[in-house]
């Protein structure tokens, strides 16, 4: 197991691997033998490697649900929360940016720049960007709405949602990250019945 060290470092630190963030990795977590080496290896911690429903991004998860388990996957899933009304406005603004109803998905690519020559003229647009941007999620200080976008994408990519392939160009590709995103908001929905209204699934959103 030690060709895959590092990627086991970077699942256990809780990345989320997809095509877009690592083509090379996703490529090796595709192949079913590693897949049961690996969990071989994760047996011992608890740990086994889940791929999303849409088979689009890899991470991990637990084998039983102990004590600890539990303790963690509830920290996990009450940030989640705490971002999810966040990332579903977000989400709402690219669909009224671009102009279209299609459902953003991994492998799109944004451009900053783009984003805000579309805002700045529309004072619906700014005054969404302006709202998403103070959230805590976001937390912006600025009244500018360049300085408001730059800063809504470098958090999304901080967050794994948004791939930087040049530190110097200012376009973003979305990850695979998206896929876990709409299926904790579909769980949410219909497994725990917690409070996300029908707007929560991107499809119905976008």
């Amino acid at each position: 197991m030690i060709q895959y060290g590092p990627l086991l470092t970077r699942l256990l630190a809780g990345e989320f691997i997809c095509q877009i963030s690592d083509e090379d990795a996703f490529r090796h977590l595709s192949d079913e033998q590693t897949v049961q080496d690996i969990n071989h290896y994760l047996r011992p911690l608890n740990r086994r490697l889940v791929k999303s429903d849409s088979g689009g991004v890899f991470y991990l998860g637990y084998v039983e649900l102990t004590k600890e388990a539990r303790e963690s996957l509830s920290k996990q899933f009450n940030e989640t929360i705490g971002a999810l009304l966040p990332l579903l406005e977000w989400l709402q603004l690219v669909q009224e940016v671009m102009g279209h109803d299609r459902a953003l998905t991994a492998g799109d690519t944004l451009k900053l720049q783009e984003f805000v020559l579309r805002c700045e003229d529309n004072q619906s647009l700014r005054q969404r960007v302006n709202q998403l941007a103070g959230l805590p999620f976001f937390n912006s200080h600025s009244d500018a709405l360049d300085a408001q976008m730059k800063l809504i994408f470098r958090r999304l990519k901080e967050h794994g949602y948004l791939l930087q392939p040049h530190a110097e160009r200012h376009y973003y590709i979305v990850t695979g990250k998206i896929d876990y995103l709409i299926e904790v908001i579909d769980f949410i929905r219909h497994e725990e019945h917690l409070p996300v209204d029908d707007r929560a699934t991107q499809e119905e959103l976008l």
